[in-house]
């Protein structure tokens, strides 16, 4: 596969994003905690540019009016065009996008171990490259 350099180690710092062309694709690299990670940017909902978007995390509570943690800082992409969020290490979808119209559900108590853990992902995925760090260049590959 061809390889890019796309910046130096220093140009990204933690929490932040460059937006580089690549041969003829627009693709965000993320530093995320010192790891870095790239994703195509177009959004797969609607064709917006994802990786413009804001870069946060989730709010979690284990019950309603509990607690509140905020969890994966700094992983989650949210389109700046509709707030679908993505998962900056692995281009997965956090929102369900078939469900884009109110729709109502039947509703029922059910003891907390009989609730499924996490979130639940979407079926769409971000395209995603591979990005390594050669000496104090940072490299995304693409496919050839």
């Amino acid at each position: 596969m061809p390889k890019h350099i796309v910046a130096t180690v220093h140009e990204i710092p933690p929490g932040e994003r460059k937006i580089v062309e690549i041969g003829g694709r627009s693709i965000g690299v993320f530093n995320v905690k010192g790891m870095f990670y790239a994703l195509r940017n177009i959004c797969p909902h609607q064709g917006g540019p994802l990786c413009e978007g804001r870069i946060t995390g989730f709010v979690m509570a284990d019950k309603p009016g509990g607690a509140y943690t905020y969890a994966r800082r700094g992983e989650i992409l949210r389109c700046p065009w509709h707030g679908w969020e993505f998962d900056v290490t692995t281009g997965q979808s956090w929102v369900d996008p078939i469900s884009t119209r109110t729709r109502s559900y039947a509703v029922e108590v059910a003891p907390g171990d009989a609730l499924p853990a996490g979130y639940q992902p979407g079926p769409y995925t971000a395209e995603t490259f591979d990005v390594s760090i050669e000496q104090e260049y940072v490299v995304v590959e693409l496919p050839g």
